[in-house]
């Protein structure tokens, strides 16, 4: 499996319709092949920041993630609110296998 943690930190006055384009994101990434799980998550200790745990059953499902039509939406919406660019972690899920 593979998974990939993407790390965002948004500014303030964007977090309403950052979740937003998450949720829209989120609903049509549980839909595609080869997804596994994908959840959004907002740091209990600084609001502003979230964790996208993006888990698919290979590497090629992954990328292929990255050329939807869903995905390049939410890219290109949440640019400009992040306050610094964000950061995608991969890892190698071992369990479930």
């Amino acid at each position: 499996m593979h998974v990939t943690l993407v790390h965002v930190h948004v500014k303030p006055e964007f977090i309403p319709a950052f979740i937003e384009a998450c949720r829209e994101n989120h609903e049509a990434s549980t839909r595609e092949p080869g997804n596994r799980r994908f959840d959004v998550l907002r740091e209990a200790g600084d609001p502003n920041r979230f964790v996208l745990y993006e888990a698919y059953a290979s590497t090629e499902d992954a990328a292929a993630h990255k050329l939807t039509a869903h995905y390049l939406k939410w890219r290109d919406t949440v640019a400009d609110m992040m306050a610094e660019a964000r950061k995608g972690v991969s890892y190698v899920g071992l369990f479930p296998a």
